[in-house]
């Protein structure tokens, strides 16, 4: 799984949007996977929800979300490796509060190098969708201009 996913990585630098997204079901190992792409590069993996949260936990609720587009920003820059950056834990992208369109914000992050994200939903007849329909954090996305990589399981 891992010279797939590379293979994929390396496909991507030509594109405009250099976003790769495992995907999968609970469980089946893109944690794992991305954690194993990053000894492998020897970065780390950025936990978005942990890096993120930490800087926003200071801030107001209004700051928060005029601030979390640039905090992401800047975090994304301390954590990528050259023209590579690993992102898992998203979940908090998704907290409406923030006011983010986060599979938007992970492709603007792709325009200038290489992501992978671990996507915290799943890849549903063609589309990528996180939480339930008519959850308050419910978004649902075509795969124009996505490289999905969907793990069925490593185990």
């Amino acid at each position: 799984m891992l010279e797939q996913l590379e293979q994929r990585i390396n496909e991507v630098g030509a594109l405009q949007t250099k976003l790769v997204l495992l995907t999968g079901r609970p469980g089946s190992g893109k944690s794992a996977l991305i954690g194993v792409l990053a000894k492998y590069h020897g970065i780390r993996v950025m936990n978005v929800g942990a890096a993120l949260g930490r800087q926003l936990a200071a801030m107001s609720q209004r700051q928060r979300a005029l601030q979390a587009n640039v905090v992401l920003r800047d975090l994304a820059d301390e954590h990528a490796k050259g023209d590579l950056l690993l992102l898992d834990n998203l979940e908090l992208l998704f907290d409406r509060s923030l006011k983010l369109d986060p599979l938007d914000l992970l492709k603007r992050h792709a325009h200038g190098r290489r992501v992978v994200a671990v996507w915290p939903g799943e890849l549903r007849e063609g589309r990528l969708v996180y939480a339930e329909m008519g959850h308050p954090e419910y978004q649902d996305y075509g795969l124009d201009g996505l490289v999905p990589v969907e793990i069925k399981s490593l185990g």
